[in-house]
């Protein structure tokens, strides 16, 4: 199991709370865990029950919360909407650009923004424990859109960043 890190993470984070890794759970940890993505609960729900998983919102919902109590899953606040869930690797770690047009959620890591959260930090005689970093604007692909109102193309991310970007952005996988 590639996850088996994160899979221990979350049975031993149940078991202290005296809850059990149920079939429902572990469906849903199977279907965030299998791909790198930002998705909303909704979704998650659509595709279990698509692949004949029963469960119910409320089921996602919690354990949603309980992974990300777990440290195994971050969630991302899109605008009014809502938010988008992604597994987290232990000991892997980035920051997010939020659209607020689309909702679009571009990766990136910057060491300089570590560095300097860090010394912050140091400076003030505070030990990190994690921290998240949000940046919202417009992306790329929507600028023309508000600006024209006019729909843009869709873009990978790769193609919205571009070279102009000054900082990396997170390969998917």
């Amino acid at each position: 199991m590639e996850n088996k890190r994160e899979h221990t993470i979350f049975r031993k984070y149940l078991e202290r709370r005296g809850l059990k890794l149920t079939h429902e759970r572990q469906a849903l940890f199977d279907e965030l865990f299998s791909k790198h993505e930002h998705v909303e609960a909704d979704e998650l729900l659509v595709r279990l029950r698509a692949n004949h998983k029963k469960i119910s919102r409320a089921t996602i919902y919690r354990t949603l919360e309980l992974m990300v109590d777990a440290g195994i899953v971050g969630r991302v606040r899109i605008g009014d909407a809502g938010y988008r869930y992604e597994r987290l690797r232990a000991g892997d770690h980035h920051d997010h650009l939020i659209c607020d047009q689309c909702g679009r959620v571009i990766e990136f890591r910057e060491p300089r923004i570590e560095q300097l959260q860090d010394d912050v930090a140091e400076r003030y005689g505070f030990v990190l424990v994690s921290h998240t970093h949000q940046m919202r604007g417009i992306c790329r692909a929507c600028r023309p859109r508000r600006q024209k109102g006019a729909p843009a193309a869709a873009e990978t991310d790769e193609e919205r960043l571009g070279d102009r970007l000054p900082f990396t952005p997170r390969p998917r996988g």
